[in-house]
């Protein structure tokens, strides 16, 4: 065993919500203008290029992965234009926890792939120099194969009757 510590414990659900919500490239586009800072949706719908009722879904999904939270909407007869996004910082930090474990899985599985293989090169170099041993016996050559038959090459069928 490797004196690695076990991953962290994560919330499979609410790591399977983020996911899903980030698989969108228009919800990816909305995370990326947040990092910037907080805006109002009229302000990501306008630069994403996209309408303010698609935008609206994008950030209710977002909203519900809690990927992003909702500022200025204390009441729902709020003026929706009042309203800013921003991330939340807790569901990509545990993305980034999720695949630093996966990341770390691979970089020890590869540094023992390179540790086998170095060791089997090493075998290796020390059985060149060992003193030659007899060839084995010559075995029989296989019997030769006939070539394998080209197929024919298929003709429309409006040209087989005319002349």
């Amino acid at each position: 065993m490797t004196g690695r510590a076990a991953p962290a414990a994560v919330d499979e659900a609410a790591l399977d919500r983020t996911l899903q919500a980030l698989a969108e490239p228009t919800r990816r586009a909305v995370v990326g203008l947040l990092r910037d800072g907080p805006r109002r949706a009229g302000d990501i719908a306008a630069a994403l290029a996209t309408s303010r009722q698609a935008m609206s879904r994008h950030l209710r999904v977002l909203r519900q992965a809690g990927v992003i939270l909702e500022a200025g909407a204390g009441h729902p007869d709020d003026d929706a234009r009042a309203r800013t996004y921003r991330l939340a910082a807790a569901p990509l930090a545990e993305l980034q926890g999720w695949l630093g474990d996966v990341q770390a899985f691979w970089g020890t599985q590869m540094a023992s792939f390179k540790d086998e293989a170095e060791r089997l090169a090493r075998e290796r170099g020390h059985a060149a120099a060992r003193p030659a041993q007899e060839p084995a016996p010559k075995s029989a050559p296989p019997p030769a194969r006939a070539p394998a038959p080209r197929p024919r090459p298929i003709r429309a069928a409006a040209s087989r009757g005319r002349r």
